[in-house]
């Protein structure tokens, strides 16, 4: 079998993951990233999800490298893009002017950036990309890993991997079982942790849904209309027990309340996109649902550049909670990928053949799926955006008690704070059965103890499956907090290197943590918040 060696191996090329081979490469580390897709950038490429970033993101609460991504993704677009002048000259534009991020965007142009952050060290000869590899396989000596076996999807080929360090950037934690790494899923019985959002037992296989999403324009008085979808029948009647109405319909639980809140769908509405206020602390922004994840907005640019706005579908009314993904049969897991993707064609086929029009009339037929924007033959995007993964058994735990403002009142502090965050704690509905829980949370911080396996030495986790409950998953699985969780696992895996020691000496040993935190200071990465806000 073919075999490469390197310093550190990244499985996984999400955002985590690419945070992670960055850091390390920067460090002078040889890195190998792995990705089952074709595309670089994870929730932010392949799933096709515009950044949920919290109020303060353009002034403080994130690492140097991903305020060099969201600027880097800006100048794409000042760069290349015909931008009328008062969009070129808007400091802080927003190309797709949604309410739901303050960076909404195309997912090819963050593909661009991430590929362009990764190429020199490419060409160094330090890093390695393999596309279109999953793992197989995890050889393990006692509490360490050897060699992961990898194949090549389009060949199947298998390939090994031997590294000093291997660190977990699946979008599920496929490395914990595959190396027997102590992990859990799903919810978590209130009596483990206490919180008070936690079912009187455990539910491993209780997680919130995945969404197939997709993007569309909309051209007036022309048809693009899909062929019907085989399982239009079942998705247009299908009626959630907790769902105000049909599951395709413009009615839906408000996330916060739970209580039905009507939505609308009015394609280019026209205004001045700059005065498009991004700010979910302050308003969600989710009953207006083309503004809400718009990507591209036509009046940012010059006249005829653009005949629609693109606007990207990741809406109540297309979450899949049927049946979980991970922990179940290969066969359930594919017929719930299935499924998923017939939830998101007959949303599509519904909007444009039946949905009510604020003008009185039905569908919009001129909508059109843009497979360009995802680069797929469906038009859905690559992946499914996965909100849930297997979680490390850690040396800390975060839960409900370290980020509910209910329950916290001010800022998360911990001593061994390798980065921050702020996020709303939002999961949505579950393959249990459970509806929204959206609660406020507070501006936190990320203890190195949650990257800290309670028992492998050189496994890491370096995206959503490090040491948090299904709870207070639903602030840390966002983009920023992804990246930040990968960029210190890159990070600390170089320094263990270079410095002969090991990560969970770093957590026990002060000298260590004041050093290694040291070097995250000088690298960019933030730890802690400034004075307390009112978020």
């Amino acid at each position: 079998m073919p075999e490469i060696r390197t310093d550190i191996l990244v499985v996984g090329g999400g955002l985590g993951g690419v945070a992670a081979a960055l850091a390390a490469c920067r460090a002078g580390q040889n890195v190998v990233l792995t990705e089952e897709s074709d595309w670089i950038g994870g929730q932010l490429t392949a799933q096709a999800v515009p950044p949920d970033e919290h109020p303060w993101i353009e002034s403080y609460g994130a690492t140097a490298t991903y305020r060099e991504l969201r600027a880097s993704i800006r100048e794409q677009y000042r760069q290349w893009y015909p931008l009328t002048s008062g969009a070129r000259s808007w400091r802080h534009l927003n190309p797709g002017a949604g309410y739901v991020s303050k960076l909404c965007h195309e997912p090819g142009v963050s593909l661009a950036v991430l590929r362009a952050l990764l190429a020199p060290h490419q060409s160094a000869g330090r890093l390695r990309v393999l596309l279109e590899h999953r793992p197989l396989g995890v050889d393990v000596d006692g509490d360490r890993v050897t060699a992961v076996t990898l194949q090549d999807i389009r060949s199947g080929d298998p390939l090994t991997v031997t590294a000093a360090y291997v660190l977990d950037a699946t979008e599920t934690g496929e490395l914990l079982p595959l190396a027997k790494t102590e992990y859990v899923t799903g919810a978590e019985a209130r009596r483990e942790h206490d919180e008070p959002h936690a079912p009187d037992e455990p539910q491993p296989l209780n997680m919130q849904g995945i969404t197939y999403c997709f993007a569309v324009s909309h051209h007036e008085g022309e048809n693009h209309v899909i062929d019907r979808p085989a399982d239009y029948a079942f998705w247009r009647d299908y009626r959630p027990d907790f769902w105000p109405g049909p599951l395709l319909g413009f009615s839906a639980p408000d996330p916060r309340t739970l209580e039905p809140e009507d939505r609308w769908f009015d394609p280019n509405p026209g205004g001045d996109p700059r005065g498009v206020l991004a700010d979910q602390s302050a308003q969600s922004g989710d009953k207006d649902l083309w503004m809400f994840r718009r990507i591209l907005a036509r009046d940012l640019f010059e006249p005829g550049f653009a005949a629609s706005d693109i606007t990207l579908v990741n809406w109540p009314l297309n979450d899949y909670w049927l049946k979980p993904i991970i922990e179940v049969d290969a066969g359930t897991a594919a017929r719930a990928h299935a499924e998923a993707k017939q939830l998101s064609l007959s949303l599509l086929y519904w909007l444009q053949t039946e949905a009510p029009r604020l003008d009185g009339g039905t569908g919009f037929p001129g909508l059109r799926l843009r497979h360009d924007a995802v680069g797929t033959a469906d038009g859905l995007a690559k992946s499914a955006y996965v909100r849930e993964s297997r979680r490390i058994r850690a040396r800390t735990t975060v839960t409900e008690h370290h980020v509910s403002r209910a329950l916290v009142g001010g800022t998360s502090r911990h001593h061994d704070s390798v980065g921050v965050g702020a996020y709303r704690i939002d999961l949505h509905p579950s393959t249990g059965g459970d509806n929204y829980i959206d609660i406020a949370s507070v501006p936190f911080e990320i203890p190195l103890g949650a990257l800290l396996p309670v028992r492998m030495r050189n496994l890491l986790p370096a995206a959503k499956n490090l040491g948090t409950t299904h709870i207070s998953n639903g602030c840390f699985r966002l983009h920023p907090v992804e990246w930040n969780i990968g960029e210190v696992a890159g990070h600390l895996a170089a320094y263990c290197l270079r410095r002969g020691t090991e990560p969970h000496e770093v957590g026990e040993n002060q000298t260590h943590l004041t050093d290694f935190t040291a070097e995250l200071d000088t690298a960019g990465v933030e730890r802690h918040w400034p004075a307390p806000t009112g978020y």
